[in-house]
């Protein structure tokens, strides 16, 4: 990092209890454990200063070590529960490293494992976008879905249809319908200092955030076997590439 750049911090974070898919952050997708494909992505990532995994499992953490990711740290107990939201467990890393001796950091990247889908050219535009409006508190990655909630999505009140947002039925051609986002998982970047300061689980409500469109093929996301099983399939059947494979190793 040359003088005048800021401090990125990526947290890489990896529970070792799962209910959805027991052992999802070390099984194979396209020939690597899972959490490995995050850790590749970050060291190709040069605007990050320091990419971190947090676990509380000693496996997860010697497979994150093997691939060449600094582990400096197991999760505690208490920040690894099933229901532990993420909030607290990034503001613990930070708060980790920084009493620890690094530098104070000036952004920190989740880069959620169950997400591999984005590149380093999402993460390089992100923070640059977010370095250059001061106001923001952070870039969330979204994608367009396959289906335009406003459009589509319907409830039933009296046994009768009724639109989930009133305006949905104002709209008589679905190409004038305004596009939606979903948050994907695949990226998120804050500013350090509102992880820092920002003690509520509910950060979305907390701050101003921008969003980083990634494609929704891209946007794969793996929470049980099904999902799994999709995105090794997308994968072998050249539908979602990963920049740090070669082209023989994303068809295994």
């Amino acid at each position: 990092m040359t003088v005048g750049q800021p401090r990125v911090l990526a947290v890489i974070p990896a529970r070792g209890g799962s209910i959805g898919l027991p052992g999802k952050n070390i099984r194979s997708l396209a020939g690597l454990p899972l959490i490995v494909h995050s850790i590749r992505l970050a060291a190709l990532c040069p605007e990050i200063t320091r990419s971190i995994v947090s676990t509380d499992s000693p496996e997860i953490a010697g497979v994150a070590q093997q691939a060449g990711a600094e582990v400096p740290f197991l999760r505690p107990a208490d920040l690894a529960r099933d229901d532990t939201p993420m909030w607290p467990v990034l503001r613990h890393a930070l708060e980790v490293l920084e009493r620890g001796g690094d530098a104070p950091y000036d952004f920190l990247v989740l880069l959620d494992p169950t997400s591999p889908g984005r590149r380093p050219e999402d993460v390089s535009r992100a923070l640059a976008r977010l370095v250059s409006a001061s106001q923001a508190d952070g870039i969330i990655g979204v994608s367009q879905p396959e289906f335009n909630p406003i459009w589509h999505c319907v409830v039933e009140e009296g046994g009768w249809m009724k639109p989930l947002l009133p305006s949905g039925g104002a709209y008589t051609r679905r190409q004038d319908v305004p596009p939606v986002y979903r948050i994907n998982g695949a990226l998120y970047i804050w500013r350090a200092s509102f992880v820092r300061t920002s003690t509520q689980d509910a950060w979305r409500d907390a701050g101003r955030f921008l969003v980083h469109e990634i494609s929704e093929a891209q946007a794969i996301h793996i929470d049980d076997l099904q999902e799994f099983e999709r995105a090794n399939a997308l994968v072998q059947a050249g539908l979602v590439s990963f920049p740090w494979l070669r082209r023989d190793e994303q068809r295994r």
